[in-house]
């Protein structure tokens, strides 16, 4: 049964907007987490260090924060697979072109496939840097991340990538929220409406909290 539904194309939907779901919960935390970095490097410390001890002593240490990353590199995979064979699918599905143009569609949908590349991209550079510090600039510490964030957003390609990348996160949301709700049912006529709504504040939000990290370093409000 699994198998019939992933080789169908409504179950590839449901599989990409499900993850992709998680994904937003999981953003929305991680936002969150990354506003604490204004009360500075004591309570932005403190908190990485709680991430570790979330569970104990029925969790072992750090046996919590490896279950989230479990299910998100599950989720991301889910979703990456999903996306590609059904853009793969689409494009056997009409190897010409049109003869007549199709209606414009907004700038999130025409730069879907694109924008989830360079998250792709961006995701892995972000793991190099502040995770296993890799390509970090200044000198990784390991267990400072406010030291760590502050000398990432110190540089000028800092928070290009970053900022950028952010940016594509939000365009990749208000268009994945409402298309995620769609595939799952919870889309109508009455309810297109709150729900565009929803994934136009969902993105805004998003974006802001997460580049409002970088700009802190920046203007020197962090430092």
């Amino acid at each position: 049964m699994a198998r019939t539904v992933w080789d169908s194309t409504v179950g590839k939907k449901t599989v990409m907007a499900v993850s992709g779901l998680i994904m937003l919960l999981y953003l929305v935390a991680h936002m969150i987490g990354n506003l604490k970095i204004y009360f500075g490097a004591g309570e932005f410390n403190h908190y990485a260090h709680w991430l570790r001890t979330v569970g104990e002593p029925f969790m072992h240490y750090e046996w919590t924060l490896w279950l989230i990353r479990v299910v998100l590199v599950a989720a991301v995979i889910a979703h990456a697979t999903s996306a590609y064979q059904l853009s793969r699918r689409d494009i056997r599905a009409r190897p010409s072109k049109y003869v007549h143009k199709k209606p414009r569609a907004s700038y999130a949908t025409r730069t879907m496939r694109w924008g989830g590349i360079i998250l792709g991209l961006f995701l892995v550079w972000h793991l190099l840097d502040l995770t296993t510090g890799t390509v970090h600039s200044g000198g990784f510490q390991e267990g400072r991340p406010y030291q760590n964030v502050v000398d990432t957003f110190s540089t000028w390609y800092g928070n290009v990538v970053y900022i950028v990348a952010m940016l594509a996160l939000g365009l990749h949301i208000r268009h994945g929220f409402w298309s995620a709700a769609q595939t799952l049912g919870v889309g109508s006529r009455t309810r297109d409406r709150a729900l565009k709504a929803v994934a136009d504040v969902l993105a805004l939000l998003l974006t802001a909290g997460f580049i409002a990290v970088p700009v802190g370093v920046m203007t020197g409000v962090v430092s």
